[in-house]
């Protein structure tokens, strides 16, 4: 889908100062410095405009919620929408996926969050997927022992691709749903894109995946 381009973008961004991780490079191995305490910090890859990851942050206020979006078309639209929440447990970054280990250390992260990822369904393109080997490879390195990926789509396509994934790379999957709106998961916080789609009377596809551990990061 091509994003609209944003208005003074740049000037936009600037205006967010305070949510917005200018240069998150230089915070490698010190984001918990950033938000002054050690609470576990939880990323979200693919915020969109920033329904999910604020409504996390606003019910859990002992997280760090890293919002990331590769284009700063959308990523400004959440942090204005974020701007008069007083969150303090929440920053934004405009950052590309591959480049994970560029910003963050090994065993830095706690807990990954794919909602609703662009699910690249030509066969060609499947090394894109944030699901592919490719990524989880990556965040193995991000995660501990036990720490989680919580990944929706309504792609059924991509959610029967992901479930192989994880499984090939030793990850435990768990609270798998194939209708989550209609099973008894609780605490649920929906996406812009969730709620549209629920809307339209599709399910959503749901699971968490477990990062055993017992492979050397290398």
């Amino acid at each position: 889908m091509r994003i609209r381009r944003k208005k003074h973008c740049s000037e936009r961004m600037a205006d967010c100062a305070g949510l917005w991780v200018r240069h998150p490079e230089k915070l490698k191995g010190e984001w918990a410095e950033l938000f002054g305490n050690n609470n576990p910090i939880h990323i979200e890859i693919g915020c969109g405009k920033g329904n999910f990851v604020t409504g996390m942050a606003k019910l859990n206020a002992d997280i760090n919620y890293i919002a990331i979006e590769r284009v700063e078309d959308v990523i400004v639209t959440a942090m204005e929408k974020t701007r008069n929440m007083e969150l303090v447990n929440i920053k934004f970054v405009s950052l590309d996926a591959n480049m994970l280990e560029d910003f963050f250390s090994p065993e830095e992260i706690s807990r990954i969050y794919l909602n609703f990822s662009d699910p690249w369904p030509k066969r060609r393109h499947a090394k894109r997927r944030l699901t592919h080997k490719i990524f989880l490879d990556k965040y193995k390195r991000l995660l501990k022992n036990g720490d989680k990926i919580c990944f929706k789509t309504d792609n059924r396509n991509l959610f029967e691709f992901s479930l192989n994934s994880f499984a090939e790379e030793n990850f435990k999957l768990s609270n798998i749903s194939l209708d989550l709106h209609n099973s008894d998961f609780e605490g649920n916080v929906m996406t812009e894109y969730e709620t549209k789609f629920s809307d339209a009377g599709m399910p959503i596809y749901r699971l968490e995946a477990s990062y055993i551990g017992w492979e050397d990061k290398k």
